[in-house]
């Protein structure tokens, strides 16, 4: 699903799409996935790249993920666990794009007030203890360092300059470290894999201090 491809007739599938590659004469091989197609002329070595990027859809900064079930945590208590988050996928000759897309459907919403709010990526998820079977994963470790019981019913997650993770069958966002502070949960994004073992994309770098505020 995810990683380097050989340029051969092979089908290629991610999510709900599918990439189809077809050697032709002369040494090209032709891409195509829905109504793309590209023509990519075969050289020693070369490889098709896919890989997962964060969920921007239509430009936008946010992936705003509503739990389910909101979470409840005891005053200086700390939990870990897994949602499931949409990705968007990249595919790559060498370091040209040749196509982007989303492999599953996309919803958005609005985070915050109609005044002042952003438009954001949206998608609803379980919090579940164990990693869930789905394209797209986000690990999130929630801390609650007050005196008082904290509620989660949300995690919001600026997308600009996210690095990702990815298994050849599985995206990862990199591990989300959460502070349930009085001013409103505090997002952390560790720039780290949330897991051994996994390839990367993009630069590995924290992106910390983002502060829910709706």
């Amino acid at each position: 699903m995810f990683g380097p491809f050989e340029l051969k007739t092979q089908f290629i599938k991610i999510g709900s799409k599918k990439i189809h590659l077809l050697e032709e004469a002369g040494g090209f091989v032709r891409y195509r996935r829905d109504e793309v197609e590209r023509l990519i002329k075969k050289v020693e070595g070369g490889k098709l790249l896919v890989i997962p990027t964060p969920a921007t859809g239509y430009g936008v900064k946010l992936l705003m993920i509503l739990l389910r079930e909101p979470l409840a945590v005891p005053p200086g208590e700390s939990v870990e666990g897994f949602l499931e988050a949409p990705v968007d996928v990249e595919v790559r000759t060498g370091s040209l794009t040749i196509d982007g897309f989303t492999p599953c459907r996309e919803k958005y919403a609005l985070y915050g007030s109609v005044e002042r709010g952003a438009i954001a990526r949206y998608y609803v998820s379980n919090f579940m203890p164990n990693e869930p079977d789905s394209l797209g994963v986000l690990k999130v470790s929630v801390e609650n360092p007050s005196g008082e019981w904290k509620g989660l019913d949300k995690v919001v997650l600026p997308l600009d300059g996210t690095p990702m993770y990815y298994s050849t069958d599985r995206a990862y966002y990199p591990l989300i470290r959460i502070l349930l502070r009085n001013g409103g949960p505090e997002v952390n994004n560790t720039g780290e894999p949330p897991r051994e073992g996994l390839s990367s994309f993009g630069p590995k770098r924290a992106l910390p201090k983002f502060l829910m505020r709706w």
